[in-house]
């Protein structure tokens, strides 16, 4: 894909993979949903987490299956319980007679790209052992900090229509995740398409990496270099103290929200072929990556919050923002 970065004197090297070549690869698995999947591939190439919260079988598996296999990373798959414990996820000491010592044992989230699924049946104590991995890459066993496989990503899945047997994420946890997103109903041309496929076929075979880890560096490295305009800068930075000073929310956005918006956008800029930021980058990005770390005035004290409304106020306060020239 011609742009920006195949020209000499940026850095990169020639055989640098777009992220919008990861998005055509995952679109042959998930079949007209290309919003979805470039916020997927966004989250991927800004380093950050991804939290799906939508209704039983539209697809939140089939896209973290098809983003692992697309980045060519080591996929990974916890299925969350109830009795899941945190050595389940990040792994134990074994004790080996003939060694005559103690051996780590890595746990399930000793991958490249992780599948936390319906991440909110694990009980607190289990969902707070990822806050250390996805915060820091890291997870800490035995008193002793070990390092997950770069990149390492976490994808989270919930079923947004199931209350009982479920934990609501707390904010410290929301927080972690870059974006969070909802996949919704496929369009009736598109589902025709995915109910007409094979029965037996899984649509995540026809998918083929084009990255690997090192290349994957390399696109991280390229996110780093996108130019973000001091006054689009300016735009980002209102909209963040807005959230905090409007009477429709109860908690606004953080500095780590501003932060990940920050990075989003200019991951979202190169999904785009772009060199630099601009403000329709942070408008579209606006709502996935800020609307989970706020709670709207007068929701439940539990912690879940009401994502729509926080959706409608982000979209109310961008609304309200002068558009810099």
């Amino acid at each position: 894909m011609a742009g920006p970065w195949g020209r000499e004197g940026t850095g990169m090297e020639k055989d640098f993979v777009a992220p919008a070549r990861i998005v055509e690869r995952i679109e042959l698995a998930l079949l007209g949903r290309r919003e979805v999947v470039e916020l997927a591939v966004c989250a991927f190439a800004a380093g950050g987490h991804l939290l799906i919260e939508d209704v039983p079988g539209v697809g939140k598996t089939t896209l973290a299956r098809a983003l692992a296999r697309a980045t060519g990373g080591a996929f990974k798959r916890i299925q969350f319980t109830s009795d899941l414990l945190p050595a389940d996820i990040t792994g134990v000491s074994v004790w080996r007679p003939d060694e005559k010592t103690f051996v780590f044992e890595p746990g399930p989230i000793f991958g490249n790209l992780v599948l936390a699924d319906e991440i909110n049946r694990a009980p607190p104590k289990t969902q707070s052992a990822l806050l250390e991995a996805t915060s820091e890459g890291q997870v800490s066993v035995d008193g002793r900090g070990r390092a997950l496989p770069r990149p390492f990503m976490l994808v989270a899945t919930q079923n947004s229509m199931e209350h009982h047997g479920t934990y609501p994420l707390p904010e410290s946890q929301l927080d972690r995740f870059l974006m969070s997103i909802s996949m919704g109903y496929p369009a009736p041309a598109d589902e025709r398409r995915v109910v007409s496929r094979p029965t037996l076929a899984d649509p995540v075979e026809v998918v083929e990496p084009v990255l690997d880890p090192a290349a994957a560096a390399d696109l991280f490295l390229a996110v780093d270099r996108v130019r973000f305009d001091d006054a689009v800068l300016d735009y980002l930075m209102d909209l963040v103290r807005l959230t905090r000073e409007t009477d429709l929310l109860d908690l606004g956005v953080g500095p780590r929200g501003g932060m990940a918006l920050h990075r989003a956008a200019r991951a979202m800029a190169l999904l785009r072929d772009r060199d630099y930021v601009v403000v329709d980058d942070v408008k579209r990005l606006a709502v996935p990556v800020l609307a989970h770390r706020v709670v709207p005035a007068g929701s439940p004290g539990d912690g879940s919050g009401d994502r729509r409304a926080a959706a409608r106020t982000i979209r109310t306060i961008l609304g309200r923002l002068e558009i810099p020239l």
